[in-house]
């Protein structure tokens, strides 16, 4: 087993992504390592020309995927847009990994980010030594991916403050990047794309500029339609992530993720399954992606010390934390919710006993 916490895409999938390469026969963009069909094979599951399964990575609309497969094999960039927790990093990263083999050029957007972490920086001891000069010169992941012909993956795109969002307008409309110190250029080689991701509740802190929005083609990940398919995708990725922590997965856990899945899923819409009861919601947006952490937290609860019995109790407290995060209102919705909701529904009653005990 590997000693890393977290591998990379392409190091997990090493056996799928080399088995799709080695059958692929169709054709194949400059820079990218297999056809655009074999990239939606790897992404969605199917079959390798020797038989290899290839799991599936998302699960969802095969039409998004080959829409976002299809922009990058042109010379316009990719913005992946959705609510938290929609898998647009996830995405990102495993289209990286199968277009060029490497999913670790990535940048992520915060409030801070300036434009040396963009597009360069210095070595400051090399430039008071020797003054401007390639060797003085500290290449951004974005330099790097421009001049390998790679993808180069941008993360929150709309947390990093307009004005540095639109140093990528040159990059992106030119492909090319001026470093006015030396004066020269760094011209983008064939393959060379961006990908990044966005979520719509951070909309309006830091718009994208309509110059720099006209240059990216925007595909939004929704959440998953159903109940049926919102557990199978949190059951798949909470068993991936249980066995790289040597967590063992307690028998029960399709039948307790079924349950937190069907109380996140009317707390976010607003109504119960049936339509019966209008709801209040929470501030948090109780995505896929948060489910999947309450259900590791719980099984690691439950692993060290509940003996091993994934429970209400082991659950509860991992619930509480996604849900509440305005102390009075969410703890209001919340209690609403187990009054006139959870405590009259059968085979809740653990949840019922548990949340109420915490709240």
């Amino acid at each position: 087993m590997s000693e890393k916490l977290r591998m990379l895409a392409e190091e997990s999938y090493a056996g799928e992504l080399k088995a799709l390469i080695a059958g692929d026969s169709g054709h194949c963009p400059p820079g990218w390592s297999m056809s655009p069909r074999l990239v939606v094979t790897y992404l969605m599951g199917g079959t390798a020309a020797d038989g290899t399964v290839i799991t599936p990575k998302y699960v969802g609309d095969r039409r998004l995927i080959e829409t976002a497969v299809a922009t990058l094999a042109t010379d316009r960039a990719l913005l992946l847009l959705g609510v938290p927790g929609t898998a647009k990093s996830w995405v990102s990263e495993h289209l990286a990994a199968a277009i060029t083999g490497d999913s670790t050029l990535v940048i992520q957007c915060t409030a801070g980010t300036d434009e040396n972490q963009v597009r360069y920086g210095w070595n400051y001891a090399q430039l008071l030594a020797h003054g401007p000069s390639r060797d003085a010169l500290v290449p951004t992941p974005l330099m790097r991916a421009m001049e390998t012909g790679r993808l180069c993956r941008f993360e929150e795109l709309t947390r990093m403050g307009s004005d540095v969002q639109d140093t990528l307008i040159t990059v992106l409309s030119e492909k090319m990047m001026p470093i006015p110190e030396l004066n020269t250029t760094v011209h983008a080689a064939r393959g060379f794309n961006i990908i990044a991701t966005a979520n719509n509740r951070d909309k309006g802190v830091n718009e994208l500029s309509s110059a720099l929005k006209r240059r990216f083609n925007v595909v939004v990940l929704p959440l998953p339609d159903t109940a049926a398919e919102e557990v199978a995708i949190i059951v798949k990725r909470v068993g991936e992530m249980a066995q790289s922590l040597d967590l063992p997965a307690p028998k029960n856990v399709s039948e307790e993720v079924a349950r937190v899945v069907s109380i996140f899923r009317e707390l976010r819409s607003g109504s119960t399954e049936d339509g019966k009861i209008a709801l209040k919601s929470p501030s948090g947006g109780l995505s896929t992606a948060e489910t999947i952490a309450v259900m590791v937290g719980g099984i690691s609860q439950a692993t060290f010390f509940n003996d091993g019995r994934l429970t209400p109790e082991a659950l509860a407290a991992n619930m509480i934390g996604a849900v509440v995060k305005d102390p009075v209102q969410d703890r209001a919705v919340l209690g609403e919710y187990l009054e006139t909701v959870l405590k009259k529904r059968r085979g809740f009653e653990g949840y019922y006993a548990a949340l109420t005990d915490l709240i």
